[in-house]
């Protein structure tokens, strides 16, 4: 049984603004950043437990060809992805979390 998901505020956020940032330099690459983090999306709805847990109950997953990872958390009862975080590899990662 798949998950649904949801983004928490800060998550948005980021993923918003990483999108602009790639936006502005490339159409192309923007919407191919948008298709790699739906399918990266999608493997952890699938898979909720396959990916590392990094951090008590944070779990992440490496988004293919962007230096982004997708911070969340699986709330089994209401079969729920919680992503907290679209976190770029440059940040510093004592914020990751």
């Amino acid at each position: 049984m798949a998950y649904s998901y949801i983004f928490e505020p800060r998550a948005a956020d980021e993923y918003e603004q990483a999108f602009l940032w790639y936006e502005e330099r490339s159409f192309v690459a923007a919407d191919n950043f948008i298709v790699a983090v739906q399918e990266a999306i999608e493997n952890i709805c699938n898979y909720p437990y396959r990916y590392r847990n990094t951090y008590q109950e944070f779990r992440e997953l490496t988004v293919k060809k962007y230096p982004y990872n997708i911070i969340y958390q699986v709330d089994d009862s209401k079969s729920l992805i919680i992503i907290f975080s679209v976190f770029h590899h440059k940040r510093n990662p004592g914020k990751k979390h």
